[in-house]
């Protein structure tokens, strides 16, 4: 099973839009993920995203590109404040391939607690529109990979 991680787009200041939806700059960096992850023809069953504007239309961008059907919901638990206990119990009874657009810090401690158990631990460095491929092998969890918008 591989759970992929992804951080909103870019978003838009509050005072320019208030549901904080994507800029420009972030539609253009969810291309290149988008462009990059097409290519790898990923097997995802369902994209969950926090119900905030830009984690939304983060996960229809992506969605387009993996030319899914019907596979975009909310999901509680990983708000930017959530604690990371609150997603990690219900990602225990997945058994599909799926992606997570959520916020930061939530993303941080989500990705520690399953690589090293321990939420306090920054071991990935989330950037906007970057994405992080994890994989589960009997009881823990590895680094598949991690790519960010800049790099493609």
């Amino acid at each position: 099973m591989k759970i992929y991680l992804v951080q909103h787009a870019e978003a838009k200041k509050e005072e320019e839009d208030p549901e904080r939806g994507l800029t420009e700059k972030g539609i253009k960096d969810l291309k290149k993920i988008g462009n990059f992850i097409q290519k790898l023809n990923l097997k995802v069953s369902k994209i969950y995203h926090s119900g905030k504007k830009r984690a939304n239309q983060t996960a229809e961008i992506l969605k387009e590109y993996l030319k899914l059907e019907n596979s975009v919901e909310k999901i509680d638990g990983i708000a930017p404040m959530d604690e990371p206990e609150l997603i990690f119990e219900k990602i225990k009874n997945f058994n599909e391939d799926i992606i997570i657009v959520g916020h930061l810090p939530n993303l941080s401690k989500i990705s520690s607690l399953l690589i090293s158990g321990d939420k306090s631990k920054e071991i990935i460095s989330f950037k906007m529109g970057s994405i992080l491929c994890l994989e589960k092998k009997e009881d823990f969890w590895v680094v598949n990979w991690f790519v960010k918008p800049d790099i493609l």
